[in-house]
């Protein structure tokens, strides 16, 4: 793969209204839970820190919201097909949860380098496996292959219905509170922070969007500083979730119109946060989904800060490792 390709030419993704994440959250109910608001316990006196449980979701993070509401948009004829897409594990294990609700099959291709708790909650959940390298899954989006696809694809970076699904959390966190002054939001492809941006902006522009990336993979930040999107050379980082080395073309205009700026956080703060939310809060969250605790925990706080800990797919061992050396 041309590691300079950014897009595969399609216009740029449309930012979900809250009218669309309002008709998301109708289709989703009784299926993604409304994850609850918790205060992160600390000492600290400062400003309170807010953390939107989505780790708690049934299939342990954020991206059923977006799965189903996209499963339940398909015509009969297209959900007959059976369903697919490609992740890192956390979008397949919400597609073979749906899948096995509506009663269809469900396939996911997926890099062979996945953790092996993420393949092993794929399997689990009835999705058929397809370990790809990296960079086939990207010439995969990027020349649509998946438009040869036998079942009907679910791209999660940027399928309308996905990102409706994503914007239910942003409706959720406003409605419970009222005096938000910052969220902090983990970002891989730019889809959940480009959907939860867009209607927290929509409905109260002054709540500052704060986009987190690993050190590892700082695609986000590489983009903005380059007023466009820019490849990046992924390192090793547990925070495997959101490591993707580019924000493509037709997502780069809706993200860098909502997010306000990009904290990086280094592999020790992050491994720091897991550890706290684990012994302090009693959570289980993966490094993707603790980025934005590692973020809001490094800096003054002007007011309440939400941070979404967008998922808990973490291997027994790596936690435990974690709990040793940093609990």
């Amino acid at each position: 793969m041309n590691q300079m390709r950014t897009g595969s030419g399609d216009p740029p993704i449309l930012p979900p209204s809250v009218a669309d994440a309002q008709e998301a959250a109708r289709r989703i109910s009784g299926v993604a839970i409304r994850s609850p608001l918790l205060r992160y316990k600390s000492s600290d006196s400062t400003e309170p820190i807010w953390l939107k449980a989505e780790c708690l979701q049934p299939v342990g993070s954020f991206k059923l919201r977006g799965v189903f509401n996209w499963a339940r948009s398909l015509s009969d004829a297209d959900l007959e097909k059976g369903v697919s897409t490609q992740s890192a594990g956390n979008t397949a294990q919400a597609l073979g949860y749906a899948a096995r609700l509506l009663g269809v099959p469900a396939r996911s291709l997926l890099p062979d380098s996945a953790p092996k708790v993420k393949v092993e909650g794929v399997r689990a959940y009835g999705v058929t496996p397809v370990p790809v390298p990296f960079s086939a899954l990207m010439d995969y989006v990027f020349d649509k292959g998946w438009e040869n696809e036998p079942y009907s694809f679910l791209n999660p970076w940027g399928d309308p219905s996905m990102l409706a699904g994503s914007g239910t959390i942003g409706i959720e966190i406003l409605d419970d509170l009222a005096d938000l002054t910052a969220i902090y939001v983990p970002v891989g492809g730019g889809g959940l922070v480009g959907a939860i941006g867009s209607v927290i902006k929509e409905l109260r522009p002054s709540v500052e969007i704060v986009g987190v990336q690993s050190t590892g993979c700082p695609s986000l930040g590489a983009a903005l500083d380059a007023g466009e999107p820019r490849w990046v050379k992924a390192g090793e980082t547990i925070c495997d979730g959101t490591m993707v080395p580019v924000v493509v073309d037709e997502m780069y205009p809706l993200v860098s119109s909502v997010v306000d700026r990009v904290v990086l956080v280094s592999e020790a703060d992050v491994r720091t946060a897991i550890a706290h939310l684990a012994l302090r809060n009693k959570l289980v969250v993966e490094g993707s989904g603790a980025m934005s605790l590692a973020a809001a925990l490094g800096e003054e706080r002007d007011g309440p800060v939400a941070c979404i800990l967008s998922g808990g797919s973490i291997g027994a061992d790596r936690l435990a490792d974690i709990l040793a050396t940093e609990g």
